[in-house]
């Protein structure tokens, strides 16, 4: 056998053999650390989407709508019967008479409303804009054609249009509910 072959000594072996072994534990230590911003973000995503829709997105869409703050809160105090009765006003506007949209004029609606407010100033405010409010009612039920009128929520459309509308002519939450007392198509 040839004289220039080395072999390992003892000690070199042990540290070729630890070397390996050595990083094994710090790899599996990692196991609890690396899942704990996936279990984090999993607890945390419906608290925050929770969040963001009360706080956030309900109030747009109840500022959009013209749903007052006032007018949610006396909604929950009247359920739960703990308020003073708020003294509701109402307001007719008779006789609207548009032509149905699509008709050619050979069709005609004939609408009255009753608007109702718990305002103080209602009746004021709905004297001092009555010609814009006729005209804004009148406007939105011109558009509507004889289909939209057949649907099955079509009035409850035509409240919540006439509302968002009477809103924004009074500047404010004013209106509450409105009523269709006359509604007839010819």
């Amino acid at each position: 056998m040839p004289d220039n072959r080395t072999e390992p000594t003892p000690g070199a072996g042990d540290e070729t053999a630890s070397g390996p072994a050595a990083s094994e534990p710090a790899a599996s230590s990692g196991g609890f650390k690396a899942w704990l911003p996936l279990i984090v973000t999993w607890l945390l995503t419906p608290v925050l989407a929770y969040v963001v829709a009360i706080y956030v997105l309900l109030p747009r869409l109840q500022k959009g709508l013209g749903v007052p703050v006032q007018a949610r809160e006396a909604g929950a105090t009247k359920s739960g019967k703990a308020g003073p009765e708020v003294k509701r006003e109402s307001y007719i506007v008779n006789k609207l008479l548009v032509n149905v949209a699509g008709t050619l004029g050979a069709r005609y609606l004939l609408v009255s409303i009753s608007v109702v407010s718990s305002d103080p100033d209602f009746k004021a405010k709905m004297e001092a804009h009555d010609p814009q409010l006729r005209d804004m009612a009148c406007g939105a039920l011109a558009t509507k054609t004889l289909a939209d009128l057949e649907k099955p929520g079509a009035r409850n459309l035509i409240r919540s249009e006439l509302i968002a509308g009477f809103n924004n002519i009074l500047g404010g939450a004013v209106v509450q509910e409105i009523y269709l007392t006359e509604f007839a198509i010819q």
